[in-house]
Parts: C-alpha cells; sequence; structure tokens
C-alpha cells in the first residue's frame, strides 16, 4: 500500500537557520531518498514553494471561483511530501520518522486510495 507524507512546518524553517544548516537538511532528505529508493520504497516526492504562491479553487453554485493563497489559516503550512510504498502503516510510520522536517514539523501520514485501473 502506499502511503503519502505530508510535511507541515511553522512557516519556513530553512529561513532561520543559517546557510550550513540548510544544506545539511537537504543532504538528509537526499540521503533518504536514496536509502527508500535503495529499499525499493519510494514512490514520489518534492518540495512545494510557499504559500504565498498558492491559488486555491472552489466550485459553487457551478461557478469557478479562484483566489490567491491557501484554503485555511493556519501555524502549519504544508511544504512537501514524499510517498512510500510500505507493507504497513507502521512500516510507513517508521519511514515519516526519518524524515528531517519532523525534527521541528509536523508529518501526517495518509494511506493512498488504490482505485482499479481505468481504460483510456
Amino acid at each position: 500500500m502506499q502511503y503519502v507524507c505530508l510535511i507541515y512546518e511553522d512557516g519556513k524553517p530553512r529561513d532561520r537557520l543559517d546557510p550550513d544548516a540548510v544544506q545539511k537538511m537537504y543532504e538528509e532528505y537526499g540521503k533518504l531518498g536514496q536509502e527508500a529508493a535503495q529499499k525499493g520504497v519510494m514512490r514520489g516526492g518534492n518540495e512545494l514553494t510557499g504559500v504565498s504562491s498558492a491559488t486555491s479553487v472552489r466550485l459553487r453554485d457551478g461557478r469557478r471561483l479562484v483566489t490567491d493563497g491557501p484554503f485555511a489559516e493556519t501555524k502549519e503550512v504544508l511544504t512537501g511530501f514524499m510517498i512510500f510504498e510500505c507493507a504497513s502503516l507502521d512500516e510507513a510510520l517508521d519511514w515519516a520518522s526519518k524524515i528531517p522536517s519532523a525534527k521541528w514539523g509536523t508529518i501526517e501520514v495518509r494511506p493512498v486510495v488504490e482505485h482499479a485501473a481505468q481504460p483510456v
């Protein structure tokens, strides 16, 4: 089963870190990605741009409403995600605990709903 690890951080912690600490964080992410790929569990992931670049879309009464920014005001914002193929939630939680941002943020782990492939 695939599990997505949603990475939430309070603002941009890397803005408060010195350049060496930021470089170390990215190296830790690189090592985690390599380890997960070598073990055959890495399915994807990426860092997201800041919430100032977000655009929200809603449909109301058949009309598309587009607004700048995230949908909700929250203290922690979604900054990235990683997707792992794991045999159990416990295994997914083990991988989530290795995500560097878990040291200062929150990692939300959610199973991905698997739908049967639809013919194109």
